[in-house]
C-alpha cells in the first residue's frame, strides 16, 4: 500500500496499516512528517512549540514510533503522476522514480485559498499560511508592523502565534460578512456539541484580547497600496475609510481541497456551494469510483486536522478490511469518534464562507499571478464569447503557469460565472492533465524503475 502525504491523515493511516501488518511506503514532498499543520514537528524545541501552541504539540503522537520508523518512508518526495493501475511517479533527489502499489491512500491535503486584493502582488504581501510556514521552519519572525487581513480561524491563530513571540501586530481586520455570523447561528448545535473546538476559539479570542492588537471586522475594499514594497492596507468599516501602515500584509480567505490529483484522475466532484469551492466524491473509508484508491483528509473536504486523522484510521481500516482483518468494531469507534468532530463544520463552514468581494475581484486586480491575468481580462473574454474555463485558459493563459491553477483556479471560475450570470458547475474547472507538477529532462533521464509497495 502507499500512502501520499503526511499529515494527519496520512501519518494515522500508515500506523494503522502497519499495525495490521500491511507494507506501507509514505510518500511526502516535505522532507520531515507533519504535512502543513504539523510542519517540522519532530524538530520542533520547546520555545517554538510554546509559541505554536498545544494543539500544534498534539502532532508529535503522530510521527512514527521506535519500533517501526517507516523504512519505506520517502521524504522530500514530490508526486507528479498516478495511475489507475497503482502507479505513483514521483521526482527525489534530482531524479524520477515510480513504484506500484495494491491500495492508495492520497491525503494530500488543503491549499490556501488566495485573496486577491488590488496590491496583493506587491513586495512584502504573503499569505497568512506562508507566514505560518516560515515560523515553523525555519523559524522565521517577520520585522516590523505586521497586519492581518482576510477571514478564518487561522487569522487568529496566527495573531495569537506571533504575540506569544513578540511580534509587532498593527491590525488584525476581518472581512467576515456579519451576515455570516446569523446564517452560521442556525447550526450552532452542531458547534456546541464539539466542545473542544468552541473551547479552543474562546481561548484565543481571550488572548487576542489581551495581547491588545488593532482589530477591525466586516472590513470592505481592502487594497495593498505602495510602489516598490507594501506601505499600508486601505479598507473601509461602516463607510469610514482607514489606513493601516504595514512592512508585511498577510491576507488569508480559508482553505479548500487540494483537488490537482483527483481532477487529473478524472473522478467526479460535487460543488460546495457554501465554501465555494469543489469536492472530489467519495463514500465510507474514503472510496472512490476506482477500487484501490481511498481519500483522506481535507484533501476529500476541509475537516480539520482531528477529524483528518480519524479519516486516515478508517481508510486504512478499509483496506486492512479487504484484506481480511476483523476491523468492524475499530470501523465503528473511529466513525462515531469522526461524526463527533465533523458536528462543528457546519458552523464553520458557514461563519467563514468568503464573501462576494474576495470572489469577484475589480477589473484591475490580478488574478493570475502567473500570466498576469486580471479580473478585467477575464470580463473582456466572457464579453467575447468565452462560457466555461477551459476555453478561457486556451485564449487568455490563466491557469497555464508553473502552479497549473492551483493559486487561481477557483478565482477565475467565479470571475467568468458571475460575468456570465451562470451556475459555477456551468463553467466548470480547469481540465488538468499530468504531470502535476513540473519534471526536468534531467529527472526523466535518471529515471528509476517502478518498485512494489
Amino acid at each position: 500500500m502507499a500512502v501520499i502525504g503526511a499529515g494527519p491523515a496520512g501519518l494515522v493511516a500508515v500506523a494503522v496499516a502497519r499495525q495490521y501488518g500491511i507494507e506501507t511506503a509514505l510518500l511526502d514532498e516535505q522532507p520531515r512528517a507533519g504535512g502543513q499543520i504539523y510542519r517540522n514537528i519532530g524538530a520542533a524545541d520547546e520555545a517554538m512549540t510554546a509559541i505554536l501552541g498545544p494543539e500544534y504539540a498534539q502532532g508529535r503522537d503522530l510521527l512514527p514510533s521506535r519500533d517501526d520508523p517507516g523504512r519505506h518512508d520517502i521524504f522530500g518526495a514530490s508526486v507528479w503522476q498516478i495511475t489507475r493501475d497503482g502507479g505513483i511517479y514521483y521526482s527525489h533527489e534530482s531524479g524520477a522514480s515510480a513504484l506500484t502499489a495494491e491500495h492508495i491512500i492520497l491525503a494530500t491535503g488543503a491549499i490556501e485559498r488566495p485573496m486577491p486584493i488590488p496590491g496583493w502582488t506587491l513586495p512584502g504581501v504573503m499569505t497568512a499560511g506562508a507566514g505560518q510556514t516560515l515560523l515553523k521552519n525555519p523559524g522565521l519572525l517577520p520585522q516590523g508592523k505586521v497586519v492581518l487581513a482576510g477571514s478564518g480561524p487561522l487569522l487568529w491563530l496566527l495573531a495569537a502565534q506571533y504575540g506569544r513571540a513578540g511580534v509587532d501586530i498593527a491590525a488584525l481586520v476581518e472581512t467576515t460578512p456579519r451576515a455570516n455570523l446569523h446564517r452560521a447561528a442556525l447550526k450552532l448545535p452542531g458547534l456546541l456539541r464539539e466542545g473542544e473546538l468552541l473551547r479552543q476559539g474562546r481561548a484565543l479570542r481571550r488572548e487576542l484580547k489581551r495581547l491588545g492588537p488593532r482589530h477591525f471586522k466586516d472590513a470592505r475594499g481592502l487594497r495593498a497600496v505602495g510602489e516598490e514594497h507594501v506601505r499600508a492596507l486601505c479598507f473601509t468599516v461602516g463607510g469610514q475609510e482607514h489606513e493601516i501602515p504595514c512592512d508585511l500584509l498577510l491576507l488569508h480567505m480559508g482553505v479548500t481541497p487540494n483537488v490537482q490529483f483527483t481532477r487529473a484522475l478524472d473522478l467526479p466532484h460535487d460543488w460546495d456551494d457554501v465554501q465555494r469551492c469543489w469536492r472530489p466524491r467519495s463514500g465510507p473509508g474514503g472510496a472512490t469510483e476506482i477500487s484501490n484508491l481511498r481519500l483522506a483528509g481535507d484533501g476529500a473536504g476541509i475537516v480539520g486536522a482531528r477529524a483528518a486523522a480519524l479519516q486516515g484510521r478508517l481508510a486504512a481500516l478499509a483496506v486492512a478490511g479487504e484484506m481480511g482483518e476483523a476491523v468492524a468494531n475499530a470501523v465503528a469507534e473511529a466513525g462515531n469518534e469522526l461524526s463527533r468532530r465533523l458536528a462543528a463544520r457546519p458552523f464553520l463552514d458557514r461563519l467563514f464562507a468568503p464573501g462576494a468581494e474576495c470572489l469577484d475581484p475589480p477589473d484591475d486586480t490580478i488574478v493570475c499571478r502567473c500570466e498576469e491575468v486580471t479580473a478585467g481580462g477575464i470580463r473582456d473574454l466572457a464579453a467575447r464569447g468565452c462560457r466555461d474555463v477551459n476555453q478561457l485558459k486556451a485564449l487568455g493563459r490563466p491557469g497555464m503557469g508553473p502552479c497549473q491553477g492551483r493559486m487561481c483556479g477557483l478565482t477565475v471560475a467565479e470571475v467568468l460565472a458571475r460575468s456570465l450570470n451562470l451556475p459555477i458547475e456551468d463553467v466548470d474547472y480547469f481540465r488538468l492533465r499530468w504531470p502535476a507538477k513540473p519534471v526536468s529532462m534531467h529527472e526523466l533521464a535518471m529515471f528509476a524503475e517502478a518498485e512494489d509497495a
